[in-house]
């Protein structure tokens, strides 16, 4: 126990590193393996095989995603810029994302039952107010209030959670996607369907060019995090 509070602040920043790691490497693996799951060329069957494997890739991405905000938050404490979470306020913060991680990795093991679309859902309901109060405490942390108090000098904490909040609202196109494969090869199931085909494409289409933009927001994440360059 010693020596995890000697060097807690490391190690929170290792696994900081590797949850950055396995959610930029998992959204390109998503990326190029999409290609085959919309490929019309391809049998259902090898398709769906495809969209199999996407799914294997891309929880790995969620885990990194969902980790990264706690992580960020009980490094914020130890900076000081988050005196809301001492003592026992980093534990409920601990238990709230807990149960965040819970939802994802069940919609991902029940993802192809009615209850694993519900409990995709509604991650992706619990989002939008997580999303709005990130923006909401950056913009208070630039402005000198709120329960941020990163002060002159580190207005890069702040920075980067407005960004990590614009990643989330990317991710969740980006998983109302993969979600919609999910129904849509079901439709497929009964036989050729040309709409969902066409939907299929205008939907990976838009979803591709996202991930660039998500790609370099990501980037941008990590800059701000190692050299804090404001």
């Amino acid at each position: 126990m010693e020596f995890l509070y000697l060097n807690e602040l490391s190690i929170l920043r290792w696994i900081h590193i590797l949850a950055m790691v396995y959610w930029l490497g998992g959204e390109w693996g998503v990326f190029q393996t999409s290609y085959h799951v919309t490929n019309p060329a391809l049998s259902l069957e090898e398709r769906r095989r495809h969209m199999e494997t996407a799914y294997r890739i891309d929880i790995l991405a969620r885990t990194g995603i969902v980790l990264l905000l706690p992580l960020g938050l009980h490094m914020g404490k130890i900076y000081g810029f988050v005196p809301l979470l001492e003592g026992a306020g980093v534990w409920l913060m601990w238990l709230f994302f807990a149960v965040w991680l819970a939802m994802t990795w069940t919609a991902f093991i029940k993802r192809e039952t009615d209850i694993g679309i519900k409990v995709t859902r509604a991650e992706e309901l619990l989002r939008y107010p997580l999303i709005a109060a990130l923006f909401i405490f950056a913009a208070m942390a630039f402005a000198g209030t709120g329960p941020i108090q990163s002060g002159e000098g580190n207005d890069w904490y702040p920075a980067k959670m407005a960004l990590y909040a614009f990643a989330l609202v990317i991710g969740l196109f980006l998983r109302l996607v993969m979600r919609r494969w999910t129904e849509r090869f079901r439709v497929l199931a009964a036989g050729p369907d040309a709409a969902q085909e066409a939907a299929l494409a205008q939907e990976i289409g838009l979803a591709r060019w996202s991930a660039y933009i998500y790609w370099i927001t990501i980037a941008s994440v990590c800059f701000l995090g190692a050299v804090k360059p404001f």
